[in-house]
């Protein structure tokens, strides 16, 4: 199937029912076991880089830690075999780059940056991100093979979305302050971020909104002055949803959390109406009140004082912007090399939180911008995947939802090096699949599992079309 222009209302595609389970067949993944085989290598010259440097004799960096990492991606990718499903072979191979990255990243670091204690043992950085990293893949993975149908998602997307605003209330009132930041939630031993799975609470009800409203909002228009917009009783509620989201995090001063949802919903509403001029509006919207939340909050003002110019304050709240650039520039075009770059000065890191807000400025001093390009690049093939996902989708609603959720990925990614190179103010999210945290790493294997899911030629079909929707406008009722 060909990709539907913005605003176009896609026609359902017949689809295969999937057969018995005793009727699953192993099913060869060439192209998948051929970029896994690149990524291996690439993640073995990577180690032997990095530990050559480090002690001056040609090694692995942490060989135990490399054999188990790609034994998983082995594992992975045998288990979608054995399966038999036809799903995309190329998601997963980029995936295991970007946190094959991350583990030698965190590996460079120094190991203290974070330490806890797992069965009376104590563990570092490098150990704790590599148990994330494979139960990010177990998730994925898992996700991919047995999710076969969408329902669960489609009918329960108000649900959905009241337990995710939910579980933002429940962290602003009872959650943890980390740095002035309101954003954790513990529960027992147990801790994470409730706004990383929110974003893709929030793409699902908004695929299922869009897709059920669709032809309404794109074929009817009420008219606000000389702006001509969708039928406002139709669009208020999805506003108020994303309103709600969104004031929450600005509250708890998440402000990259709330730049990301404020550009997935713009992203959403083009693609689903078409309509230039309601991005147009959002854009101003969006304008207009950072100028007010620069005036109301300080914190928002700092945030873009510093982004304005950090070396107005280079020791104090510039610190962090000026020495990520500084490393910037270090590294060149080609890097100085894996593992040569300067982690410590004087027993302290140049950059502050380097390991979950600033990985690719250490990655840009050690690789260069080349090596960023290309780890740029890898997010810019996940975020193409997703749209030729979407494009092949049966009908709006998978479309809208492959779709959505490649683009949170990438926009997270753009807002993030965006805020490292001083494109945008820096923001708290982080780098998927190569920051440091467990939130970030299962919410976007969440995504990777669920497109893998969406791409799978044989999974079961959509659900037959509801009866068209009418509307009152002003006492008269209009077709669909």
């Amino acid at each position: 199937m060909t990709a539907a222009t913005p605003g176009s209302v896609r026609r359902q595609a017949p689809s295969v029912l999937p057969g018995p389970l005793s009727h699953i067949r192993p099913r060869p993944r060439g192209e998948e076991a051929r970029l896994l085989l690149l990524v291996g290598v690439t993640l073995i010259v990577g180690s032997l880089s990095l530990g050559t440097t480090v002690d001056g004799t040609v090694r692995l960096a942490d060989p135990v830690a490399l054999a188990i990492y790609l034994s998983a991606l082995a594992a992975s990718h045998l288990a979608q075999v054995l399966a038999g499903r036809r799903t995309d072979q190329v998601l997963l191979p980029v995936v295991g780059l970007l946190g094959g990255i991350s583990l030698l990243l965190m590996e460079r670091l120094p190991q203290d940056l974070v330490t806890q204690t797992w069965l009376g043992q104590t563990v570092g950085l490098a150990q704790v991100q590599l148990v994330w990293l494979l139960l990010a893949l177990a998730i994925a993975t898992t996700l991919g093979i047995v999710v076969r149908s969408d329902a669960w998602l489609r009918r329960y997307k108000y649900t959905w979305a009241a337990a995710g605003v939910g579980l933002l209330l429940l962290t602003f009132v009872l959650g943890t302050e980390i740095n002035g930041q309101r954003l954790t939630l513990q529960v027992g031993p147990l801790s994470g971020q409730p706004s990383e799975l929110l974003k893709v609470i929030l793409v699902v009800f908004l695929a299922g909104y869009l897709s059920e409203n669709r032809p309404l909002l794109v074929e009817q228009d009420t008219r606000v002055g000389p702006l001509r917009l969708p039928p406002l009783p139709y669009l208020a509620p999805m506003v108020a949803m994303w309103a709600i989201a969104l004031l929450i995090v600005v509250i708890q001063r998440d402000l990259g959390a709330a730049l990301l949802f404020f550009g997935v919903f713009l992203a959403l509403v083009y693609v689903a109406t078409g309509r230039v001029s309601l991005v147009v509006i959002g854009l101003v919207l969006f304008v207009l009140g950072s100028v007010l939340m620069a005036q109301l909050f300080d914190h928002v003002r700092v945030r873009i004082d510093i982004w304005l110019d950090p070396f107005a304050d280079p020791l104090g709240t510039g610190y962090q912007v000026v020495q990520a650039l500084h490393a910037f520039a270090r590294g060149g075009l080609l890097g100085v090399g894996f593992g040569a770059g300067l982690p410590e000065v004087s027993g302290n890191l140049p950059i502050p939180e380097v390991h979950t807000d600033f990985p690719l400025a250490a990655l840009g001093e050690e690789i260069g911008i080349v090596g960023v390009l290309a780890i740029l690049g890898l997010f810019l093939v996940v975020v193409e995947r997703g749209l030729r996902i979407g494009a092949a989708a049966a009908d709006d609603f998978r479309a809208l939802l492959a779709i959505g959720l490649s683009l949170v990925i990438g926009i997270q990614a753009f807002i993030i090096a965006a805020g490292n190179l001083k494109v945008l103010p820096l923001t708290g999210v982080t780098l998927p699949f190569i920051s440091y945290g467990g939130s970030s790493l299962l919410a976007n294997a969440l995504v990777i599992g669920l497109l893998l899911a969406l791409s799978d030629k044989g999974v079961e079909p959509p659900p037959a079309p509801t009866r068209p929707r009418r509307w009152r406008r002003f006492g008269r009722r209009s077709p669909v």
